[in-house]
């Protein structure tokens, strides 16, 4: 039974995987916001939705005030994610505090012992609770911001704790088409560990910026991630190649290619209005999980808003594979 728990854990790991090596707690890093999914999971920016502190604590203000989302991923197979997020503004001198729950739910799993006999069915899943805070540096455009989080990962009857933070600083003015911000993300410590060897987490340095179009109804996102690391290459066997005698000699990545997969866009047509259109490309997605002579469209991202007076319904579509693809849903609420 513990050789099987053991596996079940590399596999884990390894399916949410973000940069070579191993590390814990990777689902910190899946997007559980539908309008940051369809604008290409990696969206920093979002001024106005109460997730997006979840991934950028700077990004909390005063709009947000007792706003309420609540999100669902259907992810590969049959792994779900689950998310809502809250924040409430206590004062002008105090301001604004948001919180976030993540659940990821692996679903049931059957275990056996050394023999091959079944002994039952078991679970596995993730969950992690964060508190963040933002402060609007005095007399300037400049936010800073700070979230910790607990973290518990479960399979079967192991367990393991962690706790993180993230921190962000982000330019912001009114008058002003654009908005920049740099974020390090998931900044903390295993606690206790599944066995005996503690891991690091899944640290990862991203920088983000928004630009909005002057005389047409269009918002351009950029996204630069995993900036502690530059080589994230990973070369992907359908890009293999093979001589007459045999001998396989593996893809070829080229600055340029290992550059661009730092790089996800995404695009939010008619933003303000009723009805929203998104568009997103994440490249590493695409670049990692392409086959040879057929178009799969892998990496890209799609999905619209609906804004009603009290509620905001947001969907994504994003295309991993031929064989998996994943879709969003999130429900914003005003309370006030």
């Amino acid at each position: 039974m513990k050789k099987i728990i053991q596996l079940l854990f590399l596999v884990s790991l390894s399916s949410f995987s973000q940069v070579g090596g191993e590390s814990i707690y990777n689902f910190l890093n899946l997007t559980g916001s539908a309008r940051q999914a369809a604008l290409g999971g990696k969206t920093l920016t979002l001024l106005d939705d109460v997730n997006q502190p979840l991934w950028n604590p700077s990004s909390i203000n005063k709009n947000l005030d007792n706003q309420l989302s609540l999100n669902y991923m259907n992810f590969l197979a049959d792994v779900s994610l689950t998310s809502a997020t809250f924040a409430h503004s206590f004062n002008e001198n105090f301001g604004t505090l948001h919180t976030g729950i993540t659940y990821l739910n692996y679903g049931k799993f059957i275990g056996a012992d050394e023999n091959g006999v079944e002994t039952g069915t078991f679970k596995a899943y993730d969950l992690a609770f964060s508190i963040g805070y933002s402060y609007n540096i005095s007399e300037s455009d400049f936010f800073v911001g700070a979230t910790i989080r607990l973290i518990n990962s479960v399979i079967e009857n192991y367990s393991s704790f962690g706790i993180s933070s993230d921190v962000a600083i982000l330019y912001y003015n009114e008058y002003k088409p654009y908005v920049f911000t740099v974020v390090v993300r998931n900044i903390g410590y295993q606690i206790t560990a599944f066995d005996e060897t503690r891991e690091k987490l899944p640290l990862q340095i991203e920088l983000g910026a928004t630009y909005k179009l002057e005389n047409v109804p269009l918002t351009w996102y950029f996204t630069f991630d995993n900036l502690q690391q530059w080589d994230i290459s990973e070369s992907n066997p359908s890009n293999a190649t093979t001589d007459i005698n045999g001998i396989v000699t593996d893809e070829k990545i080229t600055f340029i290619d290992n550059s661009i997969r730092h790089l996800s866009v995404g695009a939010e047509l008619f933003s303000e209005g009723a009805f929203t259109i998104r568009l997103g490309y994440n490249f590493r997605r695409s670049k990692e999980l392409q086959l040879i002579d057929t178009r799969t469209f892998s990496g890209f991202t799609a999905g619209f808003g609906l804004k009603m007076k009290k509620f905001n319904f947001n969907y994504a579509f994003s295309k991993y594979h031929p064989a998996s693809n994943a879709s969003t849903f999130s429900l914003l609420i005003n309370l006030n």
